[in-house]
């Protein structure tokens, strides 16, 4: 289950994806992109760790993703952990999609 492929440094990665258990598919996906990312050995010998770690349930979700956030480039801001969802109501919704179906069909 757990094979490597065969890389010109080192490490090599890690092929331990569980697509049937979708969060350890996203953290698979985490890790992986994070991987490919960064070129030091020292950096890919811990994100082998924490990917292993992680399946052997070790770790929980949270401590992983914890750790593996100094190693990944797509995050370029900090976050609290809490993201702001703005919503609407349904009615004006509806009141503004009929008035640009109405406005489409009178151009």
């Amino acid at each position: 289950m757990s094979e490597n492929t065969p890389q010109p440094s080192g490490q090599s990665k890690l092929l331990i994806d569980r697509p049937d258990d979708f969060k350890f598919h996203l953290a698979y996906g985490v890790y992986s992109k994070a991987w490919d990312e960064n070129a030091s050995d020292a950096a890919r010998a811990k994100l082998n760790e924490l990917i292993s770690s992680l399946a052997k349930d070790e770790n929980g979700y949270s401590d992983f993703y914890g750790q593996i956030q100094q190693y990944r480039r797509d995050m370029s801001y900090p976050t609290s952990g809490r993201t702001r969802i703005e919503t609407g109501r349904k009615r004006q919704w509806q009141r503004s999609q009929n008035r640009d179906a109405r406005n489409r069909r009178h151009r």
